[in-house]
């Protein structure tokens, strides 16, 4: 099969995205209602229903995005060869990020919680202590490299055919879905797996246990995966932008009525665990989360295929970025919630000096040298000077 040339449009929604991440881990120690590792004490109704909005697509769109990232690094490689890539790429940054990135994290928790020690003396006894919460062990937001790597593995053979001379029927059977609006069928295993099954087994981003999660999100990285082998799945997305943008703003206000009205099933249905217009309220919000990804592939299609002299560069920077992000966020949150400032001067600050940092970290410190770029899950056969 002849390789595909990779698309602009879809590195700016990845970098988009990313970004969309910081707005909205920034946003976690001042979103009331919301538990995180950092809290401020005063918090903001606002920055909640952003987050509650993000929060319904930003992952999805990761993992979809994924999807893609996927077909074209299997062009010309085996199942094999492209899971000793992903390991590369995925599973060295998730083990050096648990040693060294996400400690400081855990630790400046533990700071909050009453611990006294110093760093040292905490990573010191950090193995012994078993995996977080109850423990100090843990990935924390690199849960979703854990599980792209679970899923490529999963998935390589499969992806592997598809990509292949043999599986060239199959992907001009896919033509099928780009006709019209059946496009958003590849939506529905989703829907479907989230409605039936996250109500029992809830999000924990924790591996064991999180099955329907798992699951869940792995029905949005096969369909990046496939609507990116047959091109006419995405012209189908991009023609029908519009009405998917239709579906994802009247869904979103349809949600909110009944949040801000609260009435939720679990807060005004007395056996709603097991009434049917709580499994239909869950599948009104998978809806909305599906449109709104859809909404971003279509317009990005649209409007985002254009080449730029920084795209390059923000694309490399992106992944280490999203490694990076989290601690920066959390280190400058246990400070900077004790100081007397509004919510919205917090907000912006550690939405600012994160990004600051991270890219200065990136350009100074890992991008210029071959260790870094290999334990932050970049190419390593360029040269760079800072």
């Amino acid at each position: 099969m002849q390789a595909t040339p990779r698309q602009a449009w879809l590195d700016w929604i990845r970098i988009l995205a990313i970004f969309g991440v910081l707005i909205f881990h920034s946003a976690m120690p001042f979103a009331t209602e919301l538990g995180w590792h950092i809290r401020n004490k005063e918090t903001s109704n606002i920055l909640l229903e952003m987050n509650m909005w993000l929060h319904m697509f930003r992952m999805p769109l990761l993992f979809f995005i994924s999807g893609t990232v996927s077909y074209y690094m299997m062009q010309r490689r085996s199942a094999g060869g492209f899971i000793k890539l992903r390991m590369t790429k995925l599973f060295v940054p998730l083990l050096f990020g648990m040693l060294i990135i996400v400690p400081p994290q855990v630790y400046m928790e533990r700071l909050t919680q009453g611990f006294k020690g110093s760093y040292l003396h905490f990573y010191a006894t950090m193995f012994s202590t078993g995996p977080y919460p109850k423990g100090n062990l843990s990935w924390h937001h690199l849960w979703f490299i854990l599980y792209l790597v679970l899923y490529d593995i999963i998935c390589a053979p499969a992806f592997a055919w598809i990509v292949s001379a043999k599986g060239a029927g199959f992907r001009e059977w896919l033509a099928w879905f780009g006709k019209g609006q059946r496009v958003y069928l590849l939506t529905l295993p989703g829907i479907i797996v989230f409605t039936a099954f996250t109500l029992k087994y809830p999000e924990t981003n924790t591996f064991w246990g999180d099955w329907a999660y798992m699951a869940y999100w792995l029905l949005f990285l096969i369909p990046g995966f496939l609507c990116i082998a047959n091109p006419l799945l995405m012209d189908s997305l991009e023609r029908n932008r519009k009405s998917t943008f239709i579906i994802a703003f009247l869904s979103l206000i349809a949600i909110n009525v009944v949040r801000w009205n609260d009435l939720s099933p679990w807060d005004v249905l007395p056996d709603w665990q097991q009434d049917y217009r709580t499994y239909a309220f869950m599948a009104l919000k998978v809806l909305c989360g599906w449109a709104w990804v859809l909404t971003c592939i279509g317009y990005g299609k649209k409007n985002l295929d254009r080449q730029h002299p920084s795209l390059n560069y923000l694309n490399e920077a992106v992944y280490p970025f999203y490694i990076l992000h989290q601690t920066v966020i959390v280190i400058l949150a246990y400070y900077v919630v004790q100081a007397p400032d509004s919510v919205g001067i917090k907000y912006i600050f550690i939405v600012l000096v994160t990004l600051a940092i991270c890219m200065v970290v990136f350009h100074l410190f890992i991008r210029p040298y071959r260790v870094t770029r290999w334990l932050f899950g970049m190419k390593k056969n360029r040269k760079f000077s800072a």
